[in-house]
């Protein structure tokens, strides 16, 4: 759509999307100066940082993220100093637990001690060698984390990791991460725990147990967590999102609910002002940014004619990542785990080998609903104690379904993105946890069931239910994400950014990714400003 630049309701930038990124975007540019209006479709910010009270009386639940252990290592969410602003971070006695059938479960502890004695418990030697891979991490972890958070290709962090290494080790942990987490687990452990624990971070990114980089960021989360531990925000997800409103207002940002954004205008192939669904315009002097996935910004909010042509055509090789299914339980009193070493963890993760995951992955792939699928649950009152009434717990767990349904492994024909199968989906993802914990079920108050299609309700950016914006493997991550010849913030529109999880570095509550676009964003119109003819008489 042509159109001409200016307007009465004109900011410096307009910032769709009140998700982190959008957040931590308008953030960075108030800072700077710049006039920001942030515009959101849902009544309230935070996308999928928000929590409520809708379970039961007196709990606090997530309604979508919980746990960031990519937060706790974040250079901009630190610098912010969201403190300041209200945010507590708070943590379980245990970071996360494994159980297992016949035996003990795999533990993760910010205590070293903890975690190498709970791994020597599978096979002798374990705990020593989880102790020299955690060394070597934290050799590591200043620069790795910079180029994670860091525009793509981050050449200087990258030169800093060769200098710390030295070429030929350089070279050892460039093999390491493209690994899969099998080979991993294989090269390092003789034991079953050390896997499970570094195969089960590795499916927070739905990275499977047999494909490339899956070892690296399952020994990357791990790693975070045992160094800083998954924190959970005190009070709920959404005294995050309320920390970084209320920084951005302080500095002088506008926000704006109920204000879904239908049209970006560009006018001589640059980003001018946005439409919103009431008929409004808003004109931007100097940067369109978008925390909406990549998809909806180059199919939907960008007019056919102003979208270049290879860009249409690449956009449709586009992978979403798998769809997410969570299920909300309020306790009566805590999970009475067959471990007791499980009831201090934050998180707890379900599959009983390693095996089975690559069964669950396989599954997955083939557009089938898992027989047993994996689930990832969260001991919310553990780590918060603010979350339910003493005794009680908030639990939530999730699991990964087909984006397209082609059939039900377990011959039960059951769909979790049709509404009248939600409960039955359910019943499986309790079924595993009453296995492991039996008695849950006469612990229930109330439960809630949250499909990928109720998650695309609640926020745009979760199509399908997908949580990462896309998939995280190695074909659409870094100079590939969210397609080839897009890898950073910029788009072939001037002026306009892309500042959602669709972006490098992908998924995660880290704010890199608004940081990042609102850095491009600075950049290019001091490039701007530079270019324009100087008019005569001047």
């Amino acid at each position: 759509m042509t159109a001409r630049p200016g307007g009465d309701d004109a900011f410096d930038a307009i910032v769709i999307g009140a998700g982190p990124n959008g957040l931590v975007a308008a953030n960075d540019l108030a800072d700077r100066g710049w006039s920001v209006l942030v515009l959101e479709a849902q009544p309230e910010p935070g996308g999928a940082v928000r929590s409520d009270r809708a379970l039961a009386d007196g709990f606090t639940s997530d309604r979508f993220s919980a746990f960031y252990p990519l937060g706790a290592v974040s250079p901009h969410l630190r610098r912010l100093g969201l403190d300041a602003h209200g945010l507590r971070w708070s943590h379980a006695p245990t970071v996360l637990a494994h159980p297992t059938p016949d035996g003990p479960a795999a533990l993760l502890s910010r205590d070293p001690a903890c975690t190498a004695a709970s791994l020597e418990r599978f096979a002798a030697g374990d705990g020593d060698q989880w102790a020299r891979l955690q060394a070597s991490w934290e050799r590591i972890e200043g620069p790795v984390v910079e180029a994670l958070m860091r525009p793509s290709p981050p050449l200087r962090p990258l030169l800093r990791l060769t200098r710390t290494l030295g070429v030929r080790r350089s070279g050892d942990l460039a093999r390491t991460a493209l690994l899969p987490v099998r080979r991993l687990a294989e090269e390092h452990f003789r034991g079953a725990g050390a896997a499970l624990l570094l195969a089960g971070c590795a499916l927070h990114a739905d990275l499977t147990p047999d494909s490339a980089t899956s070892g690296f960021l399952g020994w990357m989360l791990a790693a975070i967590g045992q160094r800083h531990g998954w924190p959970v925000v005190e009070g709920g997800a959404g005294a995050l999102t309320g920390a970084l409103v209320a920084r951005m207002t302080a500095a002088g940002a506008v926000l704006r609910c109920d204000a879904a954004v239908t049209r970006i205008e560009v006018h001589q192939g640059r980003a001018v002002a946005v439409r919103t669904a009431d008929g409004a315009r808003h004109a931007a002097r100097r940067a369109v940014l978008a925390d909406v996935g990549a998809p909806a910004l180059y199919g939907t909010l960008l007019a056919e004619g102003d979208v270049p042509e290879r860009i249409r055509l690449a956009m449709r090789r586009y992978q979403p990542g798998a769809a997410t299914f969570k299920v909300n339980w309020a306790l009566d009193r805590a999970v009475p785990w067959l471990d007791p070493a499980v009831r201090g963890a934050g998180t707890v993760h379900l599959a009983d080998s390693l095996d089975e995951l690559t069964v669950t992955a396989a599954q997955l792939s083939m557009g089938y609903v898992p027989h047993r699928p994996f689930v990832l649950a969260g001991q919310m009152t553990t780590a918060d104690a603010t979350r339910s009434p003493a005794g009680t717990e908030t639990l939530w767990a999730y699991t990964s379904v087909p984006q397209t349904v082609r059939g039900d492994a377990a011959g039960e024909g059951c769909d979790p993105h049709r509404e009248a199968d939600a409960e039955r989906f359910a019943d499986r993802l309790q079924e595993r946890i009453e296995a492991a914990a039996p008695g849950f079920t006469a612990t229930i108050r109330s439960r809630t069931v949250q499909t990928p299609g109720s998650m695309q309700r609640e926020d745009a950016n979760l199509s399908g239910g997908d949580k990462s914006l896309g998939t995280a493997q190695l074909h659409q991550q870094l100079l590939f994400r969210p397609i080839v010849g897009l890898g950073r913030a910029e788009t072939p529109i001037r002026g306009l950014y892309l500042a959602s999880a669709a972006a490098h570095p992908g998924g995660g509550v880290h704010g890199a990714c608004g940081a990042n676009a609102a850095r491009a964003a600075v950049l290019g119109d001091r490039i701007h400003r530079a270019s324009r003819p100087v008019r005569a008489g001047r």
